[in-house]
């Protein structure tokens, strides 16, 4: 990752961001990449992670990143989530985005 540039990068679970809701992913700009030391003020042991993202106004664990997309925008719109239950096709509309906007912007 080039540190001042934006990404998306995805989760493997769910986690709260500063405004106290959920999300699987966040977008933003790259602030830096840190040791747990630097985070958190103390050292883990080897079952833990070691590294950290600033990514905007929030920190991600290195362990919990799945995917990081470098890229300037973001649709933070709602999306439809579609499942099958009993063989029929459900179709759930979301009543907010996953995607947490680091940065604040529109």
């Amino acid at each position: 990752m080039e540190i001042n540039e934006k990404y998306l990068i995805t989760t493997d679970a769910w986690f709260f961001a500063p405004d106290g809701e959920q999300y699987r992913a966040v977008w933003g700009t790259v602030k830096g990449i840190y040791l747990t030391e630097d985070v958190l003020g103390i050292k883990t042991n080897e079952k833990s992670t070691n590294w950290y993202v600033l990514i905007g106004n929030t920190v991600l664990a290195g362990c919990q990143i799945h995917y990081a997309i470098k890229t300037n925008k973001c649709n933070f719109l709602p999306v439809n989530r579609e499942f099958k239950h009993e063989d029929i096709l459900v179709v759930k509309r979301e009543n907010k985005t996953r995607i947490f906007n680091a940065d604040g912007e529109g």
